[in-house]
């Protein structure tokens, strides 16, 4: 069915991927789910893997294109130090830039990227002046990066709480993802293609991450996400959403 729309969802083998690609699936798109370990009906994609990436853009651009790209992938990692700030960040920061930058071209019309993200990933983590420097409404893409690598280096320095960090690399690669999705609002807006680019608070969900005291199932961890990548035409961009309503940066 060449005009069956097509997503791709990272992380779908589990948890809250998982249910987004079931979701969509369920509203007649082909999904293309990716996994990092190699399994039966995933494309193997490792995001912190550039080859593994383009391997996967030249596939979707082959076969059918992009109208919706979830990124979902993330870690959280045991301990801190210079080591899992780098770590985390590579995965669910830069992770989702590469692989976002690498799909772009070939999605279609009316494209949708839906970042999956968490409260942790607020600015109320964040002190004063690094809030207003993530708030910039002219931040560049360039500047966020910086802003990225410099935690990694106050982390290795033991400077990053006297600079306004938390320490958490997890709520810091958020944090990140947030503002990445205003910057990428910002570039495609003249983009005639009309995608729309918006992060999503799943709300603490049982998952392997989550743990088993977690109140949401994944499908209600889901129920945004999937909400996201369905908006219509005029639909918001750039915001950050919970239980489908905009939440607090």
């Amino acid at each position: 069915m060449p005009d069956m729309r097509t997503a791709v969802v990272t992380g779908a083998n589990r948890g809250i991927g998982e249910a987004i690609a079931a979701r969509l699936r369920e509203r007649g798109m082909h999904v293309v789910g990716t996994s990092r370990e190699p399994r039966d009906g995933f494309a193997t994609v490792d995001v912190t893997r550039p080859e593994q990436i383009e391997a996967l853009a030249r596939q979707v651009a082959a076969e059918r294109g992009v109208d919706v790209l979830v990124n979902n992938a993330g870690t959280s990692l045991r301990g801190f130090d210079e080591n899992v700030a780098r770590q985390t960040l590579d995965t669910n920061f830069f992770g989702a830039m590469r692989l976002t930058d690498a799909l772009l071209p070939s999605m279609r019309a009316g494209a949708r990227i839906v970042m999956v993200s968490s409260g942790m990933g607020t600015l109320s983590h964040v002190e004063r002046e690094l809030r207003a420097r993530f708030e910039d409404p002219a931040l560049t893409r360039e500047q966020l990066v910086e802003l990225m690598d410099s935690f990694v280096h106050d982390v290795g320095a033991g400077t990053h709480a006297s600079r306004g960090w938390p320490s958490n690399a997890y709520s810091v690669s958020k944090i990140g993802m947030n503002a990445l999705v205003r910057v990428l609002a910002r570039e495609l807006a003249a983009d005639p293609r009309r995608i729309l680019v918006n992060a999503v608070d799943p709300g603490w969900v049982r998952t392997r991450m989550g743990g088993g005291a977690a109140p949401r199932t994944p499908e209600q961890g889901a129920r945004t996400a999937v909400w996201l990548a369905l908006l219509p035409e005029g639909g918001p961009t750039g915001g950050f959403f919970r239980d489908e309503r905009p939440a607090p940066w």
